[in-house]
């Protein structure tokens, strides 16, 4: 099959195709013929030479932790899906391909509402935002300030929070402040004079934060948010260690990733994909993602 790989970490150009073996579905898995698979801040950060806990990197190595496709084969044992089955689903490594296998556990069957890029690119951000969302303790009738409020993360978070019934306070470009109203938060540019932008956009306060972007917006959400245990952050754990916050990571499961889809089919959740590319150009999507301060997600199609 073909696949994007890396045989060495460094620069985008290193992830090209290889032909590397079909895998077969072992005992407990499926083997999934892949429409889409999201491309990640963390597969470009992995290229670049980092190690996600409690995995091992082993050249060539395929990138990409998040697929949708069809089920073409069961593994012994195997019987909550069946071949045929349209999924969405999710792995470390291993999903920029035109075939991945997964453990049961982590694939669910996709709706028929839900489009292959959707299913696709949901998994990660959304799993993501939703565990911040829970770990922070967000409340209905609460107010939640958002960093990077347009990335991928950022706009799952925006949405999950509105569909609790919070009110969202997200910071983005200049350009991105029409697309936060979409999504249904207060917009607020980020930069110079951020806080009493902040301040006026919420005068009864903020009640917790998410930072998606880094930067050093903690301190920014440090100086407005007065619980500092609710304030979170998926990018720069040191330093909200250093504030009394929270490094947030995803807490991926199939229960979560059904939530997810089933928001997705009834209309109450949207992913943004900003950008579409073919296998073969998948270093230019990791240069896409790499660039930051785009809107939504970067998917590969494969099928």
């Amino acid at each position: 099959m073909r696949a994007a790989a890396i045989d060495e970490f460094g620069p985008a150009e290193l992830l090209t195709v290889h032909q590397v073996p079909t895998p077969v579905a072992e005992p407990g898995q499926v083997l999934v013929r892949v429409e889409a698979a999201g491309v990640q801040p963390t597969d470009v950060a992995i290229r670049d030479g980092w190690t996600p806990p409690g995995a091992t990197v082993a050249f060539p190595q395929i990138l990409g932790n998040e697929f949708a496709g069809t089920i073409v084969q069961v593994g012994a044992g195997v019987t909550e899906f069946e071949t045929g089955q349209q999924v969405s689903g999710f792995r470390v490594l291993g999903c920029y391909a035109e075939y991945v296998t997964a453990p049961v556990g982590q694939v669910v069957v996709k709706p028929e509402k839900v489009d292959w890029l959707t299913a696709g690119a949901l998994s990660a951000s959304g799993q993501t935002a939703h565990t911040a969302l829970e770990r922070l303790g967000a409340r209905s009738g609460e107010t939640i300030l958002i960093h990077g409020a347009a990335g991928g993360v950022g706009s799952m978070a925006v949405q999950l929070a509105r569909h609790r019934g919070l009110r969202v306070i997200g910071t983005g470009s200049a350009g991105n402040q029409e697309y936060l109203r979409t999504l249904g938060a207060v917009p607020v540019v980020y930069g110079e004079g951020e806080l009493g932008r902040l301040r006026e956009a919420a005068p009864k306060g903020i009640d917790l934060a998410l930072d998606t972007a880094g930067h050093g917006n903690l301190r920014t959400a440090a100086a407005i948010v007065a619980d500092r245990g609710r304030i979170g952050s998926i990018v720069e754990p040191p330093l909200a260690a250093e504030l009394g916050g929270q490094w947030i990571t995803s807490d991926r499961s199939a229960q979560r990733l059904r939530e997810l889809l089933d928001l997705c089919a009834r209309g109450e959740l949207r992913v943004t994909v900003r950008a579409e590319y073919p296998l073969d150009d998948a270093a230019s999507a990791h240069r896409d993602v790499a660039a930051g301060h785009g809107r939504g997600k970067v998917v590969l199609r494969i099928g």
